[in-house]
């Protein structure tokens, strides 16, 4: 298999899997677009091993296991016969994305699968029995964030180009607002999967407890009783993505129309969530295609200006 012929089957992964990266990768140069297609297709398939609920966790540990070991000997010898391997090990090589970052990204996606992760209180349901997680404080929420999120911030910069080493501690905070944007949308599908990502101690500030929380996921009551903590997170998210407008002018010009375009469809979300009056226990909140569309045509308008001006 040719290098451009793994490119092409990660492209096509991220093409129908992406979403809302998917529209931002289109208005990159090819080399960039596929560079990030590559890192798409790995963490989508570290992705699927962790949450492939058809296996019990103990064999998607050992699935997983076993992936990474695979990858690991694709990335020692520079052979495999899986295409994202391939590609994402030429990715590696130009754009000087270390080990250790991607190592990170694949722990971030499979802390799901951990027996006890840390910063986790384990809560039960009054209704169900059920043993729930819950992060104790924003401190442990803030290093889940970093692992899920910023980590992949820290590997598409280095993908879009930087000088400024300022441009890491951006990134970061960058992947924070956008996992607070997705733990706001997704609040009622995780605590269905015995997750709470809000914080204990913001839920108790709010005047709510997790059973009161739960009742509101189940519909049992409006969705204003856990407003208070909704909006405390969502103005925490306000503030990190101040970030990400420091960011964008540190990244190289060619680059910097994707970024727009993720940020803006993800703080789009989140303005969504609000105009929702922050009811994500109804339905779930999302970004139209039509309105990510046209986002996305004024970002290859952006690009072409910096192409022609740099």
């Amino acid at each position: 298999m040719t290098i451009d012929q793994a490119y092409a089957i990660c492209r096509a992964i991220a093409k129908q899997q992406a979403k809302n990266f998917y529209y931002s990768f289109r208005v990159l140069p090819r080399h960039k677009s596929d560079a990030m297609c590559a890192v798409y297709a790995f963490m989508r398939r570290a992705d699927d091993i962790s949450d492939d609920e058809t296996m019990p966790v103990a064999q998607r540990r050992q699935v997983m296991t076993q992936w990474l070991s695979a990858w690991r000997e694709a990335r020692r010898t520079g052979l495999s016969d899986d295409p994202t391997f391939l590609a994402l090990n030429d990715t590696q090589r130009r754009f000087a994305i270390p080990d250790q970052l991607l190592e990170d990204l694949v722990r971030g996606t499979t802390m799901d699968l951990e027996e006890r992760l840390a910063d986790v209180t384990p809560v039960t349901d009054a209704a169900t029995g059920q043993t729930l997680q819950i992060y104790e404080d924003f401190d442990g929420l803030y290093r889940y964030c970093y692992l899920v999120a910023s980590v992949v911030g820290l590997v598409c910069i280095r993908i879009f180009g930087y000088t400024d080493p300022n441009a890491e501690l951006l990134a970061e905070k960058t992947g924070v607002a956008f996992q607070l944007t997705n733990i706001l949308r997704d609040v009622s599908e995780d605590a269905e999967r015995g997750r709470i990502y809000l914080p204990l101690t913001d839920l108790l500030s709010s005047q709510l407890t997790v059973d009161q929380l739960l009742q509101t996921v189940r519909k049992q009551t409006p969705p204003e009783t856990a407003k208070k903590v909704l909006v405390l997170e969502a103005n925490r998210a306000l503030e990190f993505y101040r970030a990400a407008q420091q960011l964008l002018p540190l990244i190289d010009r060619d680059s910097r129309a994707a970024l727009w375009v993720l940020v803006t469809i993800y703080r789009g979300l989140l303005e969504r969530i609000i105009a929702e009056d922050y009811d994500v226990f109804h339905q779930r909140v999302s970004v139209p295609t039509a309105k990510k569309l046209a986002i996305m045509g004024q970002g290859m308008a952006m690009a072409l200006r910096n192409r022609i001006t740099s």
